[in-house]
């Protein structure tokens, strides 16, 4: 049974593509569809948009950390319980990985999935010179997959007199491609950003109605029975035929065609990190550990005093620590809590801000230095400036708990703070190979470094971590601090 989507892509970054997305998924979520939603590339601020709009997580979507079949399974599996699913493409359509490729694009993503695309183009500045845009977009590869176009900026009054000579003169070119619809100008489509994208839309107090808004206009601006119809929707709107309900299976069990022993073990308990400041998780990574046994407990290094009781791992993940560094210092229980636990041999992941938080001193962007945790004897400091960004390849220069030398995993980094001391046990490499550097600390049960990691680049590395965790937790029980029973250990 197909699972019916369309991918928003635009010519370039700042088209609109986030907005524009959530105000299609709030408007189908309007007309009584169970909408998904998808986010191509390492992004983790787009999906928290795409939350707050329908309720559920978003998946990435990205071909640089997973293989084809994997990405396959699992767009599958997040889409099937779904009526439609909203695909939000990254950057320009055919930007890849490196400056030249069009590998890990959006454009590399709907083929894999064969998926329709729609085409956001921005009028803003341009009459007929749209035309060679939009074509030259359609027709870089044969196999565009783009179905449609929707036009951003522009007023209902000039938007019959586009859609017009735009349909003509791509049906002239040979290309009878629709216009679908158009964005006005309009405070609803306003989002406000910062240093590494997009505010999070926590910080936004009228991001549900923002969005209510924009779902209510962009059902009149665009004829969505028509877009419903490009994405192989089985249900029309007026109809309100449900989809089957088919049970989610786990993507490991098919790959492998075997069961997977970590999935026979009893639960282990890992502590995430989960607040204002430390929010950047991909679902895949946390699905995961869900399917392998784990029970994931959320905990707030901003507002709780110590760490859950009874975890057998923890994960500090990356997000904004850097503008709450004066509530982190205050936190001193959580503090000396988290590095008490490190030291005591918990296996320990942390991410960017989460590394930053492991560090003697944080420094915010007004120049105050503030005490974290003391786990590492290091500064992290404001560089004003992108440090690194995009695609990285670690590969281990030495056997460490969770990576063995010479294995590699694929991440991103995306950082304007540095460290005095990012770590040297692993080589970090661009996809092109022209560029490398040392990073990550790996300390026995510590894995800690600026690169947010992917797991489905190397699962020997998930489970490891899961590994180290279970004999931790069984520790705990031959040492007596846990009374019940375990038969497992």
């Amino acid at each position: 049974m197909p699972n019916p989507s369309f991918m928003i892509a635009a010519v370039s970054s700042g088209s609109g593509k986030t907005v524009i997305s959530c105000g299609l998924m709030a408007a189908f979520g309007q007309r009584g569809l169970r909408v998904a939603a998808c986010k191509c590339g390492p992004d983790y601020i787009d999906p928290m948009f795409h939350r707050e709009v329908l309720g559920i997580e978003s998946e990435n979507l990205d071909l640089y950390f997973s293989k084809e079949k994997i990405l396959q399974d699992l767009f599958h599996r997040h889409a099937e319980r779904a009526d439609i699913t909203v695909i939000e493409g990254v950057m320009g359509y055919y930007d890849g990985i490196s400056l030249d490729s069009e590998k890990a694009s959006s454009y590399d993503v709907a083929r894999t999935l064969k998926t329709p695309v729609i085409l956001v183009v921005s009028c803003k500045g341009m009459a007929l010179s749209i035309l060679p845009v939009i074509r030259g977009i359609m027709e870089f590869r044969e196999d565009s997959h783009i179905c449609g176009i929707i036009l951003n900026r522009v007023s209902s009054v000039l938007y019959p007199r586009m859609k017009d000579m735009i349909e003509k003169g791509l049906k002239k070119m040979g290309s009878a491609v629709p216009v679908i619809g158009y964005v006005p100008e309009n405070p609803a489509f306003g989002l406000k950003s910062r240093h590494l994208g997009l505010v999070i839309p926590q910080e936004i107090s009228s991001i549900q109605e923002q969005m209510e808004q924009a779902g209510k206009i962009l059902s009149e601006t665009v004829e969505l029975d028509t877009l419903l119809s490009i994405a192989g929707c089985e249900r029309s709107i007026e109809t309100g035929n449900s989809r089957r309900h088919r049970p989610l299976q786990s993507l490991e069990k098919n790959e492998n065609n075997n069961k997977n022993s970590l999935l026979e073990e009893e639960n282990v308990r890992i502590g995430i990190a989960r607040d204002e400041a430390f929010c950047f998780y991909y679902k895949d990574n946390l699905e995961y550990l869900a399917r392998a046994g784990c029970e994931l407990i959320s905990f707030s290094p901003l507002h709780d005093a110590v760490l859950p009781e009874n975890i057998h791992g923890l994960i500090l993940g990356g997000g904004y620590p850097e503008l709450y560094t004066a509530e982190l210092e205050a936190n001193v229980s959580m503090l000396t809590s988290i590095k008490a636990a490190i030291n005591d041999g918990i296996p320990c992941l942390a991410e960017c801000g989460g590394f930053m938080y492991l560090h003697e001193e944080m420094e915010d962007a007004s120049g105050a230095v503030r005490k974290m945790a003391g786990v590492l004897p290091e500064k992290a400091f404001y560089a004003d400036r992108l440090v690194r960004f995009g695609y990285i390849e670690l590969e281990a220069r030495w056997d460490g708990t969770f990576l063995k030398k010479g294995e590699k995993l694929r991440g991103h980094e995306f950082h304007y703070w540095d460290s005095t001391d990012n770590g040297v046990d692993c080589i970090a490499v661009k996809p092109d190979r022209k560029r490398s550097w040392e990073c990550i600390h790996m300390k026995e049960n510590l894995f800690a470094g600026y690169p947010h990691i992917h797991f489905y680049s190397n699962v020997k590395f998930a489970e490891r971590f899961i590994t180290e965790c279970r004999k931790r937790r069984c520790r705990g029980f031959e040492h007596g601090k846990d009374k019940r029973a375990d038969s497992s250990c």
